[in-house]
């Protein structure tokens, strides 16, 4: 390949690339308030990231939220190598391999064997959707049908396809392909930023459990699940919640026979604590969604784990009652071996119990901005740290991610919403570079 700069790049990108989640003209000019630097990436190393023209960037947000040990892991890399000279790929309908087989066995282990059947997909968007039909056909396949109604929570987002969208709760996506869904009910969300004067984040939990309860009270036998974001809404701005929710919402799942589904896809792979964030309310869920991180960042992978008793409720001599769903790259080998390269590093390096550190030091880091006068709701769940910013500025959060960026920092705001989600190895030294980049870029963007 022969050596080109950054603006070569750029020129062929423009010109044929349509990015996602982008207004494309943004990209174009450069003096406009609103204008997104597209930065052309040569390669990455560790938590950095390197463009054509030498410039470096520390990956702050772990590339949409994937990348758990850094880019270019060698150990990763290293299952996939090996990986690539037995079987890139085979059909999974009818066709297994070990890397499905074995990745299926750990996850379920993971859950304590209680979600022990997985079914594979490519991105997260997918897995709701797969979760969504699996509860639906569930009820139909019991001789309940009239049970097809799904709950999510206000400000959630569970992806962008269809049926993702329809317990999606973000106008942003949402709205021009209104048309096209059939619509959740939406119950209050138990953000702990609602807390009233005097309140405790345990007291909004149980206020929206309250209204979930009354819900469920009359609507329950045409409901067949309530889908959540265990702990963290992400793209509502990195709303946390205490788990007195999840356990309160499980218990009355049960009460009313409706199905509870964790979207753990952003969340899960030990980025609030937990290996899954559920576990804190120490509860498990009937359906899990998971993608992102379970590869290490490296190859579109997504699964659905499932109780025994949805499973064995699609096991008949009809294939009608089967579940018939299906992605040409179902359990692809190679995201399956990635995926447990990542399992044996959260193994053998006691990821969990590292991630406390450096949560601390996170926390730490970033304690002085909240003395800041427009910063409100500085906090943090694990290796997830936001804050909200008081400002008129429509144009904030472009300003703040392009002075990030001139601080050699990937730190890219939801709205208004400042947050770090960097992956597990980034250094003390790095944790340090980060804050400062936030906190200079904050005085830049406000200026």
């Amino acid at each position: 390949m022969i050596e080109r700069s950054n603006g070569d790049w750029l020129r062929r990108s423009q010109a044929a690339v349509w990015h996602p989640c982008t207004q494309m003209r943004q990209h174009d000019d450069s003096a406009s308030p609103a204008h997104l630097p597209l930065l052309p990436i040569a390669r990455g190393k560790g938590a950095w990231l390197y463009d054509f023209d030498g410039r470096r960037y520390l990956d702050g947000i772990s590339s949409w939220w994937t990348n758990l040990f850094g880019h270019a892991n060698p150990r990763i890399n290293a299952a996939l190598r090996e990986q690539l000279e037995t079987l890139e790929h085979v059909m999974l309908a009818g066709f297994t391999h070990p890397p499905v087989i074995e990745l299926s066995e750990r996850l379920s282990a993971l859950t304590g064997g209680n979600l022990g059947h997985a079914f594979y997909a490519s991105d997260g968007a997918s897995a709701t959707e797969i979760a969504l039909k699996m509860s639906f056909h569930y009820w139909r396949n019991l001789g309940r049908p009239q049970k097809s109604g799904f709950l999510c929570l206000a400000g959630s987002y569970h992806g962008e396809t269809v049926g993702a969208l329809a317990v999606t709760d973000l106008a942003i996506f949402k709205d021009a392909y209104a048309p096209l869904l059939r619509t959740a009910t939406v119950m209050p969300t138990p953000d702990a930023r609602l807390a009233g004067a005097g309140e405790t984040p345990v007291d909004v939990a149980r206020r929206a459990a309250a209204a979930l309860a009354s819900h469920l009270e009359e609507h329950a036998t045409k409901i067949a699940a309530l889908i959540v974001e265990p702990l963290v809404q992400g793209a509502a701005g990195m709303a946390m919640y205490d788990p007195e929710y999840l356990r309160l919402a499980r218990a009355l799942c049960d009460r009313h026979e409706v199905h509870l589904i964790c979207d753990e896809i952003a969340v899960g792979c030990g980025r609030t604590g937990t290996f899954f964030a559920h576990e804190q309310a120490a509860i498990r869920p009937d359906l899990m969604c998971l993608s992102k991180g379970i590869s290490g960042g490296y190859l579109p992978l997504s699964v659905v784990l499932s109780s025994d008793t949805i499973y064995n409720a699609f096991l008949d001599d009809s294939v009608a009652r089967a579940f018939l769903h299906s992605h040409s790259y179902t359990g692809n080998p190679l995201a399956c071996r990635a995926a447990l390269a990542t399992l044996d590093i959260f193994a053998e390096d006691d990821v969990l119990a590292v991630n406390r550190r450096k949560s601390a030091k996170i926390a730490a880091a970033l304690a002085p901005l909240a003395a800041h006068p427009q910063v409100r709701h500085l906090r943090q769940r694990g290796m997830i740290a936001a804050f909200d910013v008081v400002t008129d500025d429509a144009w904030f959060s472009r300003k703040f991610y392009r002075a990030a960026l001139a601080r050699e920092a990937l730190v890219r705001p939801l709205g208004n919403t400042i947050y770090l989600m960097p992956p597990y190895i980034v250094s003390d030294d790095e944790i340090t570079h980060l804050a400062n980049a936030v906190s200079g870029a904050l005085a830049e963007a406000l200026a």
